[in-house]
This record gives C-alpha cells, structure tokens and sequence, in this order.
C-alpha cells in the first residue's frame, strides 16, 4: 500500500479496541454470591457415601458435589465430637447479649427520678418567687395559711 493509498482510505476501529486505549469499564454491578449452606441430613449422606468410597473414588464425589475435601474434614470432627447439633448450620454474625430486665426498670427508674428532681426544683423556684412577691407586697404568708386552713 502507497502511503497515497493509505491517506484516503478511511479506518474503521470498533468502540474499545482502539490502540492504546483500555476498554470501558463495565458499569454493571455483580451481585455477591451467596454463601453456601448444607443441611445436616445433606452432611451426614455426604459422609456415608464417601466413607463407602473406595480409594479415588472420594474425589469423583467431591468434584460431582462440588466440595472440598475440607468440608470433609470438619464434618468429620463434628462427627466424632457426637455433636448432632454441630452438624446443623449456625447462625453467623454477633452472638445477641440477653438484656437484663433489672437493667431497663433501673434505667427507666433512674429517668423518673431526673424528671422528679426536674420539677421539684421548679416548684421550689415558684414558691421562692411568691415568698418574695409577698414580702414586696406586705402579705404576710402565715396568715395567708391560717385563712386557707379556716375555709
């Protein structure tokens, strides 16, 4: 080819195999897979048949379930334990902390105490206030409580 030649053909380049330019990412977003949990009956028959297996024959079953020979191995020392509970799947994440009932009524108490306090100090405000306003005005508050007690 001429560079003459070369000048007016037009290139054509698909979006993204462009030299020297990387691929756009993709924006899809995967999702994550979730984790694999086996039944303890789906345990225990996988246990039988590969204890019955003989040699070689155990990794056909592994490949043909799709394990590994580690889950093997761990259902084996839940095996052995005696453990039929270990054999059931467990709950993953933080083990809950059982909430004391003595706790909550002795925070709801310690609350009930601040809002009492609250108003007490608040009725005393009141009460230092009127005694002041009677001195200002000239009543004297022990005959005010006679005339309440008489009526």
């Amino acid at each position: 080819m001429s560079k003459a030649q070369m000048k007016t053909e037009p290139r054509v380049v698909e979006l993204g195999t462009a030299p020297n330019r990387p691929t756009p990412p993709d924006p899809e977003v995967t999702e994550m897979p979730l984790r694999r949990r086996f039944t303890a009956d789906y345990k225990r028959r996988i246990l039988r048949e590969t204890d019955a297996c003989g040699p070689g024959e155990s990794a056909a079953l592994l490949r043909r379930e799709g394990l590994y020979s580690s889950h093997l191995t761990t259902w084996r020392r839940q095996r052995r334990q005696g453990e039929r509970e270990a054999l059931a799947p467990k709950p993953r994440g933080r083990k809950t902390v059982p909430r004391n009932r003595l706790t909550a009524e002795n925070e709801r108490l310690r609350r009930e105490n601040d809002r009492l306090q609250q108003r007490l100090k608040q009725a005393e405000t009141i009460i230092e206030c009127q005694k002041k306003l009677s001195d200002v005005l000239g009543i004297p508050l022990a005959s005010l409580a006679k005339s309440e007690h008489e009526e």
